[in-house]
């Protein structure tokens, strides 16, 4: 699993690459997640993160997210300064032990946990580690409490194929998508080589997807892109998207969506 190198480009290297912000999407290649553009949160002891998705109005409105890397011995004790924001941890590297509700979970590559709006909780990296945290405000409606913290990992869950896709298509769950206590989730898809989106999805989530693996040629709006391991996709409302993996691997990504709730209208839902 690819995550950004670090470091910057020699004086020698060519500017020219992939980065697009555009009306509709942005691509943001690893190559541009070098150490010039990692922030440091206040609270925090031997960390840095590259924050690839934030909230901007009339573009993606509903999330943040961001890649962590904490050094042997770093973390921080109340890392979620909104009592409103729900967050989604997932490791991709190195080794991490969430506190929740007073209890310690170790978590290494492939761990995943969610951790409900208004839980004390903390993260210290037993040694080195680095992890993506997704943070949405959750929004209450009639009839749904707020879900249960849980920690789990990716090994533990079946990837369940897309219809008539013969398994070259398929979503790795962690929530089930009729739990409507839930308005978001954030999924593993992963393509077999040569399995593709075969229509240009189009549809009111907004999307953040981390490409975990592999590369693939992916359709936003106009464009056709290319991307691979270690890039991010950041999509809003309605950008139509498509995609074909052609290999010579499998081709997974990390994908955050919004769903189960009614529109805002004029406002944010509360």
């Amino acid at each position: 699993m690819t995550t950004p190198p670090g470091g910057l480009p020699p004086q020698t290297a060519l500017m020219t690459g992939r980065a697009v912000f555009t009306e509709s999407y942005a691509v943001i290649p690893r190559g541009c997640q070098t150490d010039i553009v990692t922030s440091i949160l206040p609270g925090w002891t031997g960390m840095r993160m590259w924050m690839l998705a934030r909230p901007m109005s009339g573009f993606s409105e509903t999330f943040s997210h961001y890649l962590v890397e904490l050094e042997t011995g770093g973390g921080c004790q109340a890392p979620e300064v909104d009592p409103l924001a729900q967050s989604i941890l997932y490791v991709v590297d190195g080794t991490l032990t969430l506190r929740v509700d007073g209890t310690d979970h170790a978590m290494t590559a492939g761990g995943y946990a969610y951790v409900p709006a208004g839980t004390d909780w903390s993260v210290n990296a037993p040694q080195d580690a680095r992890f993506h945290w997704i943070r949405k405000r959750w929004v209450a409606a009639p009839g749904t409490t707020t879900p249960p913290a849980f920690v789990t990992r990716e090994a533990d869950h079946d990837p369940v194929a897309m219809p008539g896709t013969d398994g070259r298509w398929a979503t790795t769950r962690f929530v089930d998508p009729s739990d409507t206590d839930h308005d978001c989730h954030v999924n593993i898809v992963t393509f077999q080589p040569g399995g593709l989106i075969p229509f240009e999805e189009t549809h009111v989530m907004e999307h953040g997807l981390f490409v975990l693996e592999g590369k693939a040629a992916y359709k936003l709006n106009r464009d056709w892109v290319e991307v691979e391991a270690g890039d991010y996709m950041w999509l809003r409302a309605y950008c139509p998207q498509a995609c074909y993996a052609g290999g010579p691997g499998q081709f997974r990504y990390l994908l955050y969506k919004d769903v189960n709730r009614h529109a805002a209208l004029g406002g944010v839902l509360g």
